[in-house]
This record gives C-alpha cells, sequence and structure tokens, in this order.
C-alpha cells in the first residue's frame, strides 16, 4: 500500500468524487489559483477548471450562503474555511440555514454540503485562530461532525461526507497536512459515525479523536512499559458518536480516560462521560476521567501552550488515577 501526506488524501478525494459526480464542486478563499492555503487542492483548478474550483473574497458568510443555495438546488458543494475560526463568520449560514433545511421544509429539501478546513491550535497563533469547534457544531441536529486522524481516515470519511445527503462538517489540522500514511489506491469508503478501535486492551479504555489521537497513542506506549494495556478508540466523527463501540469496551476495561483538545466545559469528553456512565454505570471501577485544554483562551507563547493543551504526561497521570495506580 503507498504512503501519501494527509493533505493529498483530501485532493484524492474530492478530486475522485468530482470526476465521478459533475455536480461536486469547491469553493473558499485561495483554493484555486494559489492552489490551496494548506495546498490540499493543488492542481485542481487545472484539472477541473474555475467553474468548479472557486477562488472567493474573503466572506465567509457570502460564500457559505452561495453553498447552502447551490445544495438545496442539486448540487454538492465543498466548502472550505481557511481555518474554523473564521467560520464564525458564516455560522448564521451553518446553523440556521444548511443544519435546518430538510426539517424546517418537511423533507422537501436536503442540504448536501460539506463545509471543511482545519480546527484547533496549529502553534504560536494564540486565542483567536486556535480554537476547537467541534462540540459548538456537534450540539446541532441536522449537522453531522467528522474529525479524521489519519490520511486513510480523511480519504474514506471525506468521500462519504461528500455523498451524504446532509451537511457535514469536516474539520482537520493545520499540524497534520504533512502526516503520512498508507492509503489504498482502490476505491473505499468509512462510514460516518463508526468509531474504529485502533489498539486493543483490557485495562483501560482511552478514547479520543482527530490530532489527539497522537496523544493517546503516545500515552499507550508510556504506559505499556508500566504493563498497562490501554484499549485505544478513535471516534472518527463526533456526531453521530459510536457509543455502542464505547460501552463495549468500557464492559471489558471498566475505566475510561477521554482525550479532547477543547475547553472542558460542555464537550464532547462531557457527553462521552454521562453517557457511558448511564449506560455502563454498573461495569465501571473508577470514574470517567478527562483530559482537556485548560479552561483558558489559548496563550501566544510556546510554554504557555504546551501548559495548556493536553499532553502524554497528563494523560498518564488520568490513567493512572483510575487504575488506583501512584503516579
Amino acid at each position: 500500500m503507498r504512503t501519501i501526506q494527509f493533505r493529498e488524501a483530501l485532493r484524492e478525494a474530492m478530486s475522485e468524487e468530482m470526476r465521478r459526480d459533475p455536480r461536486v464542486f469547491l469553493m473558499g478563499e485561495e483554493v484555486a489559483e494559489y492552489n490551496g492555503a494548506y495546498k490540499v487542492s493543488q492542481g485542481m483548478l487545472d484539472e477541473f477548471g474555475a467553474e468548479r474550483v472557486i477562488d472567493t473574497p474573503i466572506a465567509e458568510l457570502g460564500f457559505a450562503g452561495i453553498g447552502v443555495g447551490a445544495a438545496i438546488n442539486g448540487l454538492l458543494p465543498i466548502i472550505e474555511f481557511m481555518t474554523f475560526n473564521f467560520s464564525l463568520v458564516a455560522i448564521d449560514q451553518v446553523i440556521n440555514s444548511a443544519a435546518k433545511i430538510y426539517s424546517m421544509s418537511g423533507g422537501q429539501y436536503s442540504c448536501p454540503i460539506v463545509f471543511r478546513g482545519p480546527t484547533g491550535n496549529a502553534g504560536m497563533l494564540s486565542s483567536q485562530h486556535s480554537q476547537n469547534f467541534e462540540n459548538w457544531y456537534a450540539n446541532t441536529p441536522g449537522l453531522k461532525v467528522v474529525v479524521p486522524s489519519t490520511p486513510y481516515d480523511a480519504k474514506g470519511l471525506l468521500k462519504s461526507a461528500i455523498r451524504d445527503p446532509d451537511p457535514v462538517i469536516f474539520m482537520e489540522s493545520e499540524l497534520m497536512y504533512g502526516d503520512k500514511g498508507e492509503v489504498p489506491e482502490e476505491e473505499y469508503l468509512l462510514e460516518i459515525g463508526k468509531a474504529n478501535v485502533v489498539r486493543q486492551g483490557k485495562h483501560v479504555t482511552l478514547v479520543s479523536f482527530g490530532k489527539m489521537m497522537k496523544i493517546a497513542l503516545a500515552a499507550a506506549d508510556e504506559l505499556a512499559k508500566d504493563g498497562i494495556e490501554a484499549e485505544v478508540i478513535d471516534l472518527r466523527s463526533v456526531r453521530p458518536i459510536d457509543y455502542d463501540t464505547l460501552v463495549e469496551s468500557v464492559k471489558k476495561t471498566n475505566r475510561m480516560v477521554v482525550v479532547e483538545e477543547a475547553w472542558p466545559l460542555a464537550s464532547i469528553s462531557s457527553e462521552l462521560a454521562y453517557t457511558v456512565q448511564r449506560r455502563a454505570f454498573d461495569y465501571l471501577d473508577a470514574p470517567v476521567v478527562r483530559v482537556t485544554c485548560m479552561d483558558v483562551p489559548l496563550p501566544y507563547a510556546p510554554t504557555l501552550i504546551e501548559a495548556s493543551l493536553p499532553n502524554v504526561a497528563r494523560t498518564i497521570q488520568a490513567v493512572k488515577e483510575v487504575t488506583y495506580q501512584k503516579a
């Protein structure tokens, strides 16, 4: 199996779907002439032309609205936000139009649109450019929210998102575009809403998604040196959430730690902790513990960034806590 970059996997997904269906098009800032802010759409303008790879002004509210209107009228838009921090300018179109049109029209209109781009921190970009909005969008009925962690998942999930009849929020990471991984040359799709058990274990269930999977897997490697076998689960999507896989894992391990980059209040990890204790209370030997970003706007200084974000040490400490071992 060949090895390609995360950005290449996304590009292949979009290009294959655009070749398959002429209704698919890409729109966003710098996606065409500049080949994409992160070079995800490199070469796509040359292949598909300016009618299907469309540069826009810096006007998220406007081009998101154009995308919603196009989707309602039968096209399959992919709307790229240079970062999901900028999606706040267009959030009315996402929440009040795309997510609700099927319900408000009594099923007469669907909105098959993908909003994609990077989420979370990307180094020293400070507070306004480093936020995680997965839980914000996952709170909205009518949306699906996907957060891939590998090139393989990125391609298979994006192809499924483009074909989905409902609006999909597809969240990536600036820090992962250069990551490499194995991706088949033949076509494949991954089901949205199905978690992936990345690593088998029997002592604790470690749950994460997106780039925080790197923290979870690195922590699992360190824990193994101490004889603690962590079962690591990648959610892949945070709406819908595959609760069944989590519950079955907790029935085996009797403990769960969730690693998430977002702020702690009303986070995805909050929802996971509630649902697991509700559905698997009799199997838990310890409370569910969360490892999240500190409850502050992300600082600029790299030392403070390191102190704010989830890391391997904090994850190991959480596992030691639920397994009643000294940190």
